[in-house]
């Protein structure tokens, strides 16, 4: 499952000799489009072979300015170079992000006899533009088993005139947050008979001990004995039996800490509250908020970020069976708080509120979970827009703005005050599920009764943007998509000491 083969990015101030494709933009303006990043010497040699001009050509193609439209022109002596819309010239790091991540998906399906060299040029000299561009390659680049005879990329040269450190720092950033987005991606799409809780508690534990990261896992014995009722239940209808990750990484001078959760149901049936087939049929893709939670650590270690961090990776299996949860059953949780279940397919809130508790109990200073929770939330929002509910504002747009920096799409939505009452149980010291109306926020609600009220603690609904069920776009493949890896590590970056 860990990702091989990965192509190789560096830096240069000048475009490479003969590359395989060579990438320039078109960018909007007040006086026209204009080619951007194109060197002279490929400008005058394209003239010469059409009789006008790059962006000429490229227009009989199909290409403009809009951001992300992308078309290959056969050059003199059979270069590819390929022709991205920018949007407007004041570009953005994620239109930079989103036009390189479509230029390289259209690069990565052409045929070539071996792997190709991609140089990028744009103009790029911020650190953050650098760092867009690279990340839009890199995810780009990105598909689940590629087609055999099709030999994609082997290395990208990004064309940048900056030559102070904080551009190679800007790379490196990349670099790492990619490889972690391509990971989490990795995880979700491989298919649920291959990664069950034992083999991605297997996985989490390698992936992170390579970034020295500490490991430790609960297995069903140890999950029984400490009195884990949500994580239990819910994975007691499968023979695969359910496990709880914790990720630790504390750096000497570290002053915060952060906990991330991440649900981690690797294939979700449903339980007896059984799924329709359709439905069913993405259901391996369940764990992505547990795979977005092991690879940010991950990558929040080897970037060295003084900060520490603990991540909580909760899996299980929800099948249903004999042995299977039912819907009214009273569930002791870990911590004691007891629980009726209101439905066996809102399985999700149960072994987060288990391991919500548990991250408590080392205090702190800020809790953020993330998991693909409802599909009320998609409702809502739509497939490419996350949803985040939080307590107060602060917290909430602390999440924001390192959803922003990252090029991730968030939107806050309320916990309204009408949400706990629909919770409440006459058996129970609350029930898991409410009426049929506004389930992301009465999920929400139900999870919060699962943190302390003192502690600051933010809930990342992702059942959407998580997968690609449709084609490709941007630098988004189909299938599995990483999501909110990129906000992790860039909130791990703003409260870094």
């Amino acid at each position: 499952m860990p990702i091989t083969d990965v192509p190789t990015i560096s830096l240069a101030t000048s475009v490479p000799r003969d590359p395989d494709a060579l990438v320039v933009g078109l960018a909007e303006t007040s006086e026209g489009d204009v080619l951007v990043g194109l060197p002279d010497e490929v400008a005058k040699a394209i003239n010469k072979a059409f009789g006008t001009d790059l962006a000429t050509v490229a227009g009989r193609l199909g290409g403009s300015s809009k951001n992300g439209r992308a078309v290959v022109v056969a050059g003199p002596g059979g270069a590819r170079i390929v022709v991205v819309g920018l949007g407007p010239i004041d570009v953005t790091p994620e239109q930079v992000r989103r036009a390189v991540g479509s230029a390289v998906r259209l690069v990565a399906g052409l045929s070539a006899p071996s792997r190709q060299t991609v140089a990028i040029s744009l103009e790029t000299v911020e650190p953050q533009v650098i760092k867009g561009a690279a990340e839009g390659a890199l995810l780009g680049a990105y598909s689940y088993r590629a087609a055999a005879d099709v030999p994609g990329i082997g290395q990208f040269v990004l064309v940048s005139a900056n030559r102070r450190p904080d551009a190679k720092q800007a790379l490196d950033l990349a670099v790492t947050t990619a490889k972690a987005v391509n990971q989490a991606r990795e995880w979700v799409n491989t298919p649920a008979n291959l990664l069950f809780p034992e083999t991605f508690a297997d996985a989490a534990r390698a992936t992170a001990r390579a970034a020295r990261v500490d490991v430790e896992v609960w297995d069903e014995k140890a999950l029984e004995r400490e009195g884990f009722g949500g994580i239990l239940a819910v994975g007691g209808g499968s023979t695969r039996k359910p496990r709880l990750v914790k990720l630790a990484y504390a750096p000497r001078g570290a002053r915060f800490h952060l906990a991330i959760i991440g649900k981690g149901i690797t294939f979700d049936a449903g339980g007896l509250n059984l799924k329709t087939p359709d439905g069913m049929y993405t259901m391996k893709t369940d764990m992505a908020g547990a795979a977005a939670v092991i690879a940010a650590v991950t990558a929040i270690a080897e970037l060295g970020l003084r900060i520490r961090v603990t991540g909580w990776a909760a899996m299980a299996e929800n099948l249903p069976s004999g042995s299977a949860y039912r819907p009214s059953d009273v569930l002791t949780m870990y911590g004691g708080k007891t629980v009726e279940n209101g439905n066996s397919d809102a399985e999700g809130r149960l072994v987060m509120a288990d391991a919500l508790v548990k991250s408590a109990e080392e205090k702190p200073n800020l809790v953020l979970d993330v998991a693909t929770l409802t599909g009320a939330c998609m409702v809502a929002l739509g497939e490419r827009v996350a949803g985040l509910m939080a307590r107060d504002d602060q917290t909430a747009d602390l999440v924001l703005d390192a959803a922003e920096a990252a090029g991730e799409q968030f939107w806050q939505l309320p916990i309204p005050e009408d949400a706990r009452p629909k919770l409440e149980s006459k058996v129970a010291d609350l029930k898991s599920t409410g009426d049929k109306y506004g389930g992301a926020l009465t999920a929400a609600a139900f999870l919060s009764e699962f943190v302390p009220e003192e502690t600051p603690w933010a809930h990342l609904d992702i059942a959407g943007p998580s997968f690609n069920s449709g084609a490709p776009y941007d630098y988004t493949p189909a299938g599995g998509t990483g999501s909110a890896v990129r906000t992790l590590i860039a909130l791990a970056h703003a409260l870094a000491n």
